[in-house]
């Protein structure tokens, strides 16, 4: 049908391209892109108690995987604002993401990607490489660049197995979507400092996925330490962190029941020796 018909598409539908759904979305309609959003004028600074924040995600490769794990803590300013908010979210079979700065674009922008993912795989018949899903990401996170000047900053960890090399690889990003890859480990958020040095001490090349979950919830229990935007295991509540892993039969998420098993073990560990 055509675009100067009545009900006829829209050129933009009819006019080849690239297989990305965010160009698609920027011919379309540009305002639906979280960087496409207009105020009216300048967009003001947002003060950083007004909005709720992400903190710490943490990324651990073994042999043959990647695990992924975030605390579940949002904070606006010094207050609590969400004690289970979930900040890992599957991007396809084969990746996941986790989010660290403002809440809602980092949502916003989980959501896109994995429509862009899956617009690509539908468009082309395959699934990009984990290096042009980790490159896709960082165009979008550059495209937040005015947002997070604006105090909206998000600053996420992507990981995922690669076929190529048959393993587990970590990408971390700053606020220009500049792409650095990982290696063994890496964190992000608030708390990342002290998850870091947790896995810096504890982390060796031979650890299997049960190793690398242990790891994994030790390096936030320690960052929840010392970072009080960081929020702990909460065995009352029975909130825990999210874990998934990742390996070459694809992404699972642990369940709740397992991990709240290996956090009672890391709590009844730590009564014997707080500092681990």
């Amino acid at each position: 049908m055509r675009a100067d018909f009545p009900g006829g598409l829209p050129a933009h539908f009819l006019t080849p391209g690239s297989s990305s759904f965010t160009d698609l979305l920027r011919a379309a309609d540009p305002e639906l892109l979280p960087s496409g959003r207009r105020s009216g004028g300048e967009l003001p600074v947002v003060p950083a108690d007004a909005i709720r924040h992400g903190t710490t995600i943490v990324g651990v490769t073994f042999t043959g995987g990647v695990v992924m794990a975030g605390d579940r803590r949002a904070t606006m300013g010094n207050i609590i604002a969400q004690r289970d908010i979930e900040k890992v979210f599957p991007t396809d079979e084969y990746s996941a993401i986790g989010i660290a700065g403002a809440v809602g674009p980092a949502v916003e922008m989980v959501r896109l990607f994995q429509v862009e993912l899956e617009h690509y795989e539908k468009i082309e018949g395959h699934t990009l490489s984990l290096d042009g899903k980790a490159n896709r990401l960082a165009t979008m996170i550059r495209g937040n660049l005015a947002l997070a000047m604006q105090g909206l900053a998000v600053v996420p960890l992507f990981c995922g197995y690669d076929f190529d090399s048959e393993g587990g690889r970590i990408f971390s990003y700053d606020v220009t979507g500049a792409r650095y890859e990982e290696h063994s480990f890496f964190a992000v958020g608030s708390g990342s400092i002290f998850a870091r040095g947790a896995l810096k001490k504890r982390y060796r090349d031979d650890i299997d996925p049960n190793q690398a979950v242990r790891l994994s919830i030790d390096a936030l229990y320690d960052a929840a330490d010392d970072d009080s935007a960081t929020g702990g295991p909460d065995l009352t509540r029975g909130i825990y962190p999210v874990v998934v892993v990742i390996t070459a039969d694809g992404y699972r998420r642990v369940p709740d029941d397992e991990v709240g098993a290996i956090v009672e073990g890391v709590v009844a560990d730590r009564k014997i020796n707080p500092g681990g």
